[in-house]
């Protein structure tokens, strides 16, 4: 039998730059995609390199990009204009979030991000959605 589990109960949370800072869980997320953690390889390739093959070396790592599909709630404050996810793009604020998975230990990665797009969809059809992107700075705290 396999220990896996889905991810159903994954939350983000959004911090308040408060002291102690307050997460406060973005609302209805439905799904959540990221981080990508990366190294960005460096040629070192030289002259004498065996078999005049290209030779690597690990560069800087990046943390990557979480994206986010949420039903769009213009007026929720965890998304709107005037306190949420589309003043911080609009301000340009770099912000601490926790992504929460939902196994029996809680894993939470911290890291701070800021928000690169904010995409609103509205189908004839369908509910309000939005596509979300933030770009982690520095490094994640992975626990």
């Amino acid at each position: 039998m396999s220990d896996g589990t889905i991810g159903f109960g994954t939350l983000l949370k959004v911090g308040d730059g408060g002291g102690p800072e307050t997460f406060t869980a973005i609302a209805e997320i439905a799904d959540i995609s990221g981080p990508g953690l990366s190294h960005e390889p460096v040629q070192a390739t030289h002259m004498q390199s065996p078999g005049a093959w290209h030779e690597y070396i690990k560069g800087l790592k990046d943390g990557g990009e979480i994206s986010l599909d949420l039903t769009y709630l213009p007026g929720h404050a965890t998304q709107d204009a005037s306190t949420g996810l589309l003043k911080d793009f609009n301000d340009r604020i770099l912000r601490n979030f926790q992504l929460v998975f939902p196994d029996t230990g809680t894993t939470t990665w911290s890291f701070a991000a800021f928000i690169t797009g904010f995409e609103p969809s509205a189908p004839k059809d369908d509910r309000l959605s939005a596509a979300v992107t933030l770009k982690i700075s520095g490094q994640p705290t992975l626990a």
